[in-house]
């Protein structure tokens, strides 16, 4: 039994009891597998938390569906990083769906997920999935014109994944979509992740037309605030009147009400991105 503690800031951290299941040394980082007594296992990638079971499906959730509603019809779909398949999981919840890509480049990521969070990582294997163990800078080079929707699954703007959020990797990421094609991006906690959150933000909004932001919840994350950024240069992502497409879905955060108001956010939100 432990006490671990990811250290969000240099200030601010989350401390949370558990057990450790598993560590591994990959290619590229540090994986621990934490069974916590609150959140159920805990997937940690060089000492920061990825997703737990718990709340895993916050996230999620909006990530993937609000690009996946605001687009017509999504039949090619992108998710880069995402190796735990939370992601992918969500994205084939939507029947227009004909070919769901995951570009993760750590495969130990994966084989974790599999093994240990099953509940999360239950469609990598559908037939619809196709997983490719590349760098995700690299492998959008190779690909143009070509998706409908990307969902830029990352972890934290540092070390190999600083590359992902800045305007050169998103106009890579521009090139791969097809016309009025959708991109999202997790963009960091807009109350203890301040310079992360602006920096992102307004390296997109020098790529793509239209820009919208979205917060959620989400316990385990920094500030327990998380903020997603939807871009493209079509004119109707902004107008959440897709509510059709919401119905029917199997959802435990994400709503109708939810939806309607995704674009709510609270003033000092909208300061930092004026």
């Amino acid at each position: 039994m432990i006490w671990f503690t990811e250290y969000q800031t240099e200030n601010v951290g989350l401390t949370i009891k558990a057990k450790e299941v598993k560590r591994i040394k990959s290619k590229y980082q540090e994986i621990v597998v934490l069974d916590s007594y609150e959140f159920g296992k805990v997937l940690v990638l060089d000492g920061l938390i990825q997703t737990t079971e718990r709340d895993e499906f916050m996230y999620h959730e909006m990530l993937a569906h609000p690009a996946m509603i605001q687009h017509p019809e999504p039949k090619k779909v992108l998710v880069i990083g995402g190796g735990d398949g939370g992601t992918i999981r969500e994205v084939l919840k939507h029947p227009s769906v004909e070919e769901a890509h995951l570009c993760e480049i750590d495969e130990e990521v994966i084989f974790v997920a599999e093994k240990y969070f099953p509940t999360i990582s239950s469609k990598l294997r559908d037939p619809k999935v196709k997983i490719f163990i590349e760098d995700g800078n690299e492998f959008l080079e190779e690909r143009k014109n070509y998706y409908d929707v990307i969902i830029m699954d990352s972890s934290d703007p540092v070390g190999a994944s600083e590359v992902l959020f800045q305007k050169e990797f998103y106009e890579k990421v521009k090139n791969s979509l097809k016309q009025n094609g959708i991109m999202v991006a997790q963009t960091e906690s807009p109350f203890l992740q301040e310079e992360y959150f602006k920096k992102a933000v307004n390296e997109i909004k020098k790529v793509f037309k239209n820009v919208g932001v979205y917060v959620g919840f989400v316990p385990t994350y920094p500030a327990g605030m998380w903020s997603y950024t939807l871009a493209s240069d079509s004119d109707d992502i902004l107008n959440t009147n897709n509510i059709e497409k919401l119905k029917g879905l199997d959802t435990r955060y994400i709503n109708e009400d939810i939806y309607k108001a995704l674009f709510n956010i609270p003033e000092f939100v909208k300061e930092m991105i004026r």
